[in-house]
Parts: structure tokens; sequence; C-alpha cells
């Protein structure tokens, strides 16, 4: 595929839902939609919003195996990042990516113990689109 990158950011920066994937005490694969991204370093480094206390953040502490799938329903394509998740609770994680509006989730503000930064770094990825599939290595 060409211009991998630019593809697949731009993406990245359109879709309002990404879906999270993550793998619980069994073994077994568990999928989350979450909120588009609020940061990212190209492709391979993506930040996420969620709560300290949900069991997706429990099963990256134990397992930090991780996938990221965005879809574009509109054009009937989409991308699957295959990598790891990191849960970062420091305060300048959380403030580098905090918006106004977040007390809704997180009441007591960018210091609120119960909010948490996903970073998702990733190592390859599949793009399917046009009824044909494609995999890469993100660099």
């Amino acid at each position: 595929m060409r211009d991998v990158e630019k593809t697949v950011g731009n993406m990245i920066d359109k879709l309002k839902t990404v879906f999270i994937g993550s793998i619980d005490a069994e073994g077994v694969p568990n999928l989350t939609p979450l909120l588009q991204p609020r940061n990212r370093e190209g492709i391979q480094g993506i930040y996420l919003t969620t709560n300290t206390s949900s069991m997706r953040v429990a099963q990256y502490r134990k397992n930090n195996h991780a996938s990221i799938y965005f879809c574009d329903t509109r054009f009937f394509r989409g991308v699957m990042l295959r990598g790891t998740m990191e849960v970062l609770t420091d305060d300048a994680s959380k403030e580098m990516i905090w918006q106004e509006g977040d007390t809704m989730y997180y009441p007591e503000g960018v210091t609120d113990p119960d909010y948490c930064v996903l970073k998702f770094t990733a190592i390859s990825g599949r793009f399917y689109s046009n009824f044909k599939s494609e995999s890469f290595v993100v660099d």
C-alpha cells in the first residue's frame, strides 16, 4: 500500500469511534469502542482516554498486547493495528490530552484518580479497502 501512514493517519483523525482490543484472564480477545484518539505520533503512538477503574485497564496491566481498529463505514474500509497498550497516570500525560468538557467523565478534573491515558504503540497493521487486504509494518 502506498503512503500507509498518510491514509491511516487521515482515518484516525476523521473517525469519531475507535475499537480497542485487550486479552482477558482466559486469553480471549475483548473489544470495546472508545472516543477517537486525542493525540497521535504518526500511526505508531496513539493516545486515548479512559477510566482507571475500567476492566480494560486491568486487562492491559496484566497483558499489554493490544489491537486497535478504525472502521470507515462510508467507504467500507478499515485498518487494524497490532501492538501494545500502556496505562499512563502521570500528570504530564494526563494534561497532554485533557480537553474542556472532560469533567463530564472525570468530575475531579485532570487530577481525577479515575482518569488515565492509554498509549497504544503499533508494530504492524492490516488495511482493508476495495475488497482486498494488505499487511504492513509500522516504523
